[in-house]
């Protein structure tokens, strides 16, 4: 993560001001830098902890998810170390009617990735690796206020990814049957072979043979590709009710 020599010297004096001081809320805020733990990272997370004056901690993209449900954490993925698996593990998180986080992406390199990336999770805010510290600070400072942090030209093309998802949900998709759609809308909530079978009353076995033709229809390889197809072609995500 090369975040710090994106800073100017005229970034440096920034103290974010929200009410006459830095960022002030009603409720506990802790920003989560999900990353690879190293001199650079916590050097980052100072200097956000300085600027905006609230919790800020670092862990490694393979540590458990905090459970803590009376702090509102900020988490930002960084898109450099944080594989899609792990993501989808944060997505499930931030999916829950429950849920007390705000999902980012960091260090992007550009707004397709952002918008990939936008499509596939619940993303309310985006980061690029270009983006000034000042700039990055005054994102957080948004997120934590539970407000989005996207371009416009972002925002206008994720509505009309999802126009074009409305009208695509009512099309036939690829050659699906009837059973091979309902056993996907459930593939999309993150959902179990184990669990897809008992909602659906049938074995293991026969849930495994109809994710093999439906790999083969969609082309994808494993079940996190064909979650990413769902989400973007027929607008389940894992949210969606079970039942």
């Amino acid at each position: 993560m090369d975040i710090l020599s994106s800073a100017g010297a005229s970034d440096l004096p920034l103290r974010l001001q929200h009410s006459g001081g830095c960022v002030e809320t009603d409720i506990n805020v802790t920003v989560l830098l999900v990353t690879e733990i190293n001199p650079q990272s916590e050097l980052f997370v100072q200097y956000v902890r300085d600027k905006l004056n609230c919790d800020v901690e670092a862990m490694g993209p393979k540590d458990n998810v905090p459970e803590d449900l009376e702090t509102h954490f900020v988490v930002l993925l960084d898109a450099d170390h944080v594989n899609e698996k792990d993501m989808h593990q944060w997505e499930e998180c931030t999916a829950k009617e429950d849920s007390n986080m705000t999902m980012a992406a960091f260090n992007l390199g550009d707004e397709n990735q952002a918008l990939t990336l936008a499509t596939t999770f619940r993303l309310q805010g985006v980061f690029y690796r270009r983006d000034s510290l000042a700039l990055i600070c005054k994102g957080i400072a948004k997120l934590i206020n539970s407000e989005l942090w996207m371009s416009r030209t972002l925002m206008t093309r994720l509505i009309k990814f999802y126009r074009r998802q409305q009208i695509n949900a009512y099309r036939p998709s690829c050659g699906l049957t009837h059973r091979e759609l309902e056993i996907l809308r459930l593939l999309g909530t993150g959902a179990s072979n184990t669990e897809i079978a008992n909602q659906l009353f049938v074995s293991e076995h026969t849930v495994k043979s109809h994710l093999y033709n439906i790999f083969r229809k969609l082309k994808v390889k494993n079940r996190i590709q064909a979650m990413n197809w769902v989400r973007q072609n027929l607008g389940y995500t894992s949210s969606a009710n079970n039942g």
